[in-house]
């Protein structure tokens, strides 16, 4: 009755006013459909970052010392720190460990005599001891090998011609080369220290097979060498005494130069680099604030 005595213009309002109420009532109340690849993505990376911590959880709940060996504690080296050096002396000091000790089972294939230079021996001395060794050379004139002296430029010598030798001279295993060892282990040189002065008894209800050596930082705890390292087995040029100790804190010192032999090159030339980028840092500051603001900030007005 209202919609026929009323104008045309009220009852074309009261049309619109329905229809948008109805739409409203009928709405849906869900978010709008670009909001969803975000609301995704967030889930994945949760499930994602839920499942990297379970499993890397459940890893560390099932390591044991049996399987993975003891941890080995840290050590304060002296070339630890961002600005420290190899200790030279202990260099000098363990490579005679490596030599009179380590050398009759392990070899260094990466290091030459050459690299000693400098380092932990003078130029006389290095020739010294490469002219010890003899080195296949040739062929000569008549296309025959023949045997001479060592050389600065020579690889230090290996202890078996090849890997079935070293096999049979160490009841079927294999000494490991030593040039990478500080990077090839989990720990580096905490590792290997742990492992030279790591030797004991069994405890008890462990028991470790004939040609065995126990050993807890091993993996297993059972290891073919045998403990090598005794005190006053060396007798060291500057009188450093040598107890067990000393004698592996100097030979992993040795061990870890012979797989980083840049080592003080490189923290030397991260010092100068350093300097360098933050001179070139305040100088990008001061071009931004007193030379790019003002042109970034200048305002044009044609008239």
């Amino acid at each position: 009755m209202f919609s026929r005595f009323a104008s045309p213009a009220v009852r074309r309002s009261v049309q619109q006013f329905s229809k948008s109420t109805v739409q409203a009532r009928f709405a849906s109340t869900k978010p709008a459909a670009a909001d969803h690849p975000k609301k995704i993505t967030g889930v994945t990376a949760a499930i994602v970052g839920t499942t990297a911590l379970a499993y890397m959880y459940a890893d560390n709940v099932s390591a044991n010392m049996a399987d993975e060996g003891l941890h080995p504690p840290h050590y304060p080296w002296p070339h630890s720190g961002p600005l420290s050096t190899y200790d030279h002396a202990s260099i000098r000091r363990g490579y005679q460990v490596y030599r009179e000790v380590c050398s009759a089972c392990h070899s260094l294939d990466r290091i030459a005599w050459r690299n000693l230079i400098g380092v932990s021996h003078t130029e006389e001395e290095v020739k010294a001891m490469a002219e010890e060794f003899e080195y296949q050379d040739g062929p000569d004139e008549n296309g025959d090998m023949f045997d001479r002296p060592g050389k600065p430029s020579d690889y230090m010598p290996k202890p078996y011609a090849n890997e079935e030798a070293a096999r049979a001279g160490n009841a079927g295993a294999l000494p490991p080369d030593l040039s990478l060892i500080t990077k090839a282990r989990h720990g580096g040189e905490d590792y290997v220290f742990a492992l030279l002065t790591g030797y004991m008894d069994p405890p008890g209800g462990v028991e470790v097979r004939e040609g065995l050596n126990y050993n807890p930082y091993f993996p297993g705890g059972a290891i073919a060498m045998a403990r090598i390292l005794f005190d006053d087995l060396v007798e060291y040029e500057d009188g450093t005494p040598a107890t067990t100790s000393q004698m592996a804190k100097d030979v992993c010192t040795f061990l870890a130069w012979a797989a980083e032999p840049e080592h003080d090159e490189r923290k030397k030339m991260g010092m100068k680099a350093t300097v360098i980028l933050s001179g070139l840092f305040l100088m990008s500051i001061w071009l931004k604030r007193f030379k790019w603001a003002p042109i970034k900030t200048r305002k044009i007005v044609y008239k």
